[in-house]
């Protein structure tokens, strides 16, 4: 399941919540060897682009279905139904000519709350939608050679 939100009400009471996560997150929950991993990105607690960008696209995996008797059902691979679908979604903004980040606050629960969503849908990834910044910087990272992710046979 996903939700588009592009209302800015909705969009500033996800950034509160998302702020206040990552502010614990820096401030304590990560360990000083994840914040030193995390330099090279430029990145901090602010996430401003929660409200610059013109949508968000909230995914979420079905942890069960709700049968119509009110049982729960089983959902197979939703991890990585959920996983594959991004990556396509991701594909498809790319290919339309949009850019994307992905973005995944630990923990996430406030946003099934900020949108209202059923107990068996549980936050997978936020994307931030829109059209490219005129000014925008990408940290040149190195990409691991091919032979390091790979084993040909």
């Amino acid at each position: 399941t996903f939700c588009a939100v592009s209302d800015p009400v909705i969009k500033k009471q996800i950034r509160t919540e998302a702020e206040k996560e990552e502010f614990e997150s820096y401030n304590g929950r990560m360990p000083e060897e994840w914040l030193k991993d995390l330099r090279p990105l430029q990145t901090d607690w602010h996430k401003e682009f929660i409200e610059i960008a013109p949508y968000l696209i909230i995914v979420f995996k079905k942890s069960y279905e709700i049968k119509e008797d009110g049982r729960k059902g089983n959902v197979y691979y939703a991890t990585e139904s959920c996983g594959l679908a991004c990556g396509f979604l991701l594909a498809a903004i790319h290919h339309a000519g949009l850019v994307a980040l992905t973005h995944t606050p630990s923990p996430m629960n406030f946003l099934a709350n900020v949108l209202n969503r059923p107990e068996n849908e549980k936050p997978f990834l936020l994307i931030p939608v829109g059209y490219p910044a005129a000014e925008c910087w990408v940290p040149d990272l190195l990409r691991k050679p091919l032979r390091d992710v790979s084993a040909w046979y």
